[in-house]
């Protein structure tokens, strides 16, 4: 997926910094260990941009993650009824099921676009940076 370096969706895909892409902004990259999933580095160890741009910045992630888990509930809704045949009833259980399974994704996820409004690539970023 090296193609992709450069371009927002592979910050967003990958949870990488999304102006240098170079280093994870998670300090655990299992979205499934719950105890860490919010852990973030403070700022970037290659070009030095801090994530959290000011208190409660990712507060905003909440209405991303909204529409993610649409997006989710729509695609579980589309497979289990339209390809599967399922009732409403057991369709109704598949999104509840996809929800929960993929909370942890979604959480992360909608923090990767949120965070990707923000900041945009810049192809030497590692390469300038100031020491502290």
């Amino acid at each position: 997926m090296k193609f992709l370096k450069g371009k927002k969706l592979y910050s967003i895909l990958f949870g990488v910094c999304p102006v240098c892409h170079e280093e994870s902004m998670y300090k655990e990259n299992n979205p499934y260990v719950l105890n860490r999933i919010f852990d973030m580095n403070e700022r970037c160890s290659n070009c030095g941009t801090k994530y959290k741009i000011e208190p409660s910045f990712f507060y905003g992630a909440m209405y991303v993650s909204y529409a993610v888990g649409v997006a989710f509930a729509v695609a579980a809704f589309i497979i289990a009824h339209l390809f599967f045949g399922a009732g409403l009833m057991i369709s109704f259980w598949a999104i509840i099921g996809t929800l929960v399974v993929f909370m942890p994704i979604i959480m992360r996820l909608s923090r990767n676009i949120w965070i990707n409004f923000f900041m945009n690539y810049k192809e030497d970023a590692g390469k300038t940076r100031q020491p502290e």
